[in-house]
C-alpha cells in the first residue's frame, strides 16, 4: 500500500476573537472588533496541511447543530473529514482575547471535545496513513484520551510514525510531566513551545530542552516565538531557524500552522533543516491574519 495521508486527532473550536480597540475598561464597556470563525488546534493544524498540499485526514467530535458547518468549512480547505455528531454537548467554544502586540488569552468551554471516545476513531483511519499526528488537548482527559492511545497503539504497531503537540501549557500542568511522557512514548516528533518545554524538562535554555526530550523523541522541534525555532534529532543535528519577518495581527493559530509546515515538508521526505524553515514561513503567514485557519484560495 502507498501511504500518503497524514491522519489528525484533535478538537474543533467555535473562535470568538475579541480585539479591544484600547486599554479595557474594567467594569464597563471596551470598544472591541469581534470575530467569530472555526478553530481547535487539530483542526487548525489539519487546515492548515491542507492549505500546504499535504493529503490530510482529521477526526473529531462536534455538536450536532453546526457539524455541517464545521465539515464544509474544513472540506473548502482540502480535508478529508471524519468528525463525529454529539446530540448532548455543543461544539467547544473559546474566547480569545488579543492584546494589541497580538498575543492572546484563551477562554475554553471545550464542549464536544471532551466526549471525543473509541468509537470516533476506527482503525481504518490510518487506511493509507503516513504519519499520525495527536493535538494533546485530546490527552488531558480521560475518555478522550483512551481514544488517542488506542489509535496511537495502532499506528506504532503498523509502524506508521506519530508526532504530537503538547498544545497547552495548562493541560500539563494539570496531568503533569511523567503522565504527558508515558503517554506519549514512542512518539517520533514533538513540538513544544518554550513554555510547555520548560514544563516538560524543568530547564531554562532552549539547548538543554530539546536535549533533554531527546531522550524521549527522535525529534523536537521547539517553538522559540519572534525567535524562530531550534530542532534537535537523536542523531545529534541542530538547527536553529529564525523567525520570518511579520506584521503581527493575531497570533491565534501560529502554532499550528508551525506544526504543519514542518510536517508538510518532513512526510514530502525533506531534511530537518527545511521542515523547520517549513514551519516558520507557515507561522509567519498566520500572525499576518485575524483567525487561526489559513484562508480559503
Amino acid at each position: 500500500m502507498t501511504r500518503s495521508q497524514v491522519v489528525v486527532l484533535g478538537d474543533v473550536i467555535n473562535d470568538v476573537i475579541v480585539r479591544p480597540r484600547g486599554p479595557i475598561a474594567v467594569g464597563t464597556d471596551t470598544p472591541s472588533s469581534i470575530e467569530r470563525s472555526p478553530g481547535g488546534s487539530g483542526a487548525n493544524q489539519a487546515a492548515w496541511l491542507a492549505a500546504l498540499q499535504t493529503p490530510v485526514r482529521f477526526a473529531a467530535r462536534v455538536g450536532a447543530p453546526d457539524a455541517a458547518d464545521h465539515r464544509k468549512a474544513l472540506e473548502q480547505l482540502g480535508v478529508e473529514t471524519c468528525l463525529a455528531e454529539d446530540h448532548d454537548l455543543p461544539t467547544g467554544t473559546i474566547v480569545v482575547l488579543v492584546a494589541p502586540d497580538g498575543e492572546r488569552s484563551m477562554f475554553t468551554d471545550r464542549g464536544a471535545n471532551l466526549a471525543f471516545r473509541a468509537a470516533d476513531v476506527p482503525r481504518h483511519l490510518l487506511d493509507d496513513a503516513v504519519l499520525l499526528h495527536v493535538s494533546a488537548y485530546q490527552l488531558f482527559e480521560p475518555e478522550p484520551r483512551s481514544a488517542v492511545r488506542q489509535l496511537w497503539a495502532a499506528a506504532l504497531e503498523a509502524g506508521i510514525p506519530v508526532s504530537i503537540d503538547p498544545a497547552s501549557v495548562a493541560g500539563l500542568r494539570e496531568v503533569g510531566r511523567e503522565q504527558f511522557l508515558t503517554w506519549t512514548a514512542g512518539a517520533h516528533l514533538v513540538f513544544p513551545n518554550l513554555d510547555e518545554g520548560r514544563l516538560l524538562t524543568g530547564l531554562d535554555e532552549p539547548d538543554a530542552i530539546v536535549a533533554a526530550l531527546l531522550e524521549s523523541y527522535q525529534v523536537v522541534a521547539l517553538k522559540l516565538g519572534p525567535a524562530g525555532t531550534l530542532v534537535g534529532a537523536a542523531d545529534g543535528r541542530r538547527f536553529a531557524v529564525s523567525a520570518q519577518p511579520a506584521a503581527v495581527v493575531d497570533s491565534t493559530g501560529a502554532g499550528d500552522a508551525f506544526c504543519a509546515g514542518f510536517l508538510a515538508a518532513w512526510v514530502a521526505g525533506n531534511d530537518l533543516d527545511r521542515c523547520a524553515a517549513g514551519a516558520v514561513d507557515a507561522a509567519a503567514r498566520a500572525i499576518g491574519q485575524v483567525g487561526a485557519r489559513p484562508r480559503k484560495p
